[in-house]
């Protein structure tokens, strides 16, 4: 017999510690179907405006950067750090190639929209790209014609999606719990939390263990 699982991500797209926590999450899972194939997990991504502020084209990158670390050496050192843990697990990110810090409201949209419409396998396909438009490619989320093509290239009906794109900045209203001030963030059955870009190794503990949780109680014979 089956058992269930769910996990909450609550991310943001501009965040490269919610990228690499992706990837972490994705290498636990592999693991969690090797030692429990039972396990069936239900997969929630919660969209989290980091940056609610920005205007509807965004800010340029390397002076949003300089502005909220004070030097141009404290940016090299933090994006160092960055591409160093990106690298440590064979993930490429590419931060030269950012020219605008972007405000994600549509792009949440555009993605809550997904999950509402398509398959599990369409929305993650829509994440990936989301993503990698991002921190592989220098794409504009904030622009409307951009996340369109995006959608349109994961099989979205650009008619079912147009209205998600509003280009205006107005806040992402999702769904994040009390307590949530950081990202990634995840939530195992929704009572097991775990913050930031954890190992591997830390998220599949944290699965085994919400998964204990839920067996039944063993009645005395």
């Amino acid at each position: 017999m089956s058992r269930n699982l769910r996990i909450d991500v609550f991310f943001d797209f501009i965040c490269p510690w919610c990228l690499i926590g992706k990837r972490q999450l994705e290498r636990a899972l592999l693991q969690l179907r090797s030692l429990q194939p039972d396990v069936e997990v239900e997969l929630a991504w919660q969209g989290v405006q980091l940056l609610p502020h920005l205007p509807a084209r965004g800010e340029p990158f390397a002076a949003f950067y300089l502005n909220r670390l004070g030097s141009a050496e404290a940016v090299r050192q933090r994006q160092a750090q960055v591409q160093q843990a990106a690298a440590a697990i064979g993930l490429s990110i590419d931060l030269s190639g950012i020219v605008n810090m972007p405000n994600t409201a549509d792009a949440h949209r555009l993605l809550e929209r997904a999950a509402a419409l398509g398959t599990p396998s369409q929305r993650d396909d829509l994440l990936v790209r989301l993503f990698a438009a991002y921190f592989h490619d220098g794409e504009d989320l904030g622009c409307s014609a951009t996340l369109m093509a995006i959608a349109e290239s994961c099989g979205f009906d650009r008619a079912a999606v147009a209205d998600c794109l509003r280009g205006d900045a107005s806040p992402f209203v999702g769904s994040t719990p009390r307590g949530v001030s950081s990202v990634p963030y995840f939530y195992f059955d929704r009572q097991l939390t775990i913050a930031g870009a954890q190992p591997a190794e830390a998220l599949l503990s944290a699965m085994c263990e919400a998964l204990l949780h839920n067996e039944p109680e063993q009645q005395p014979s």
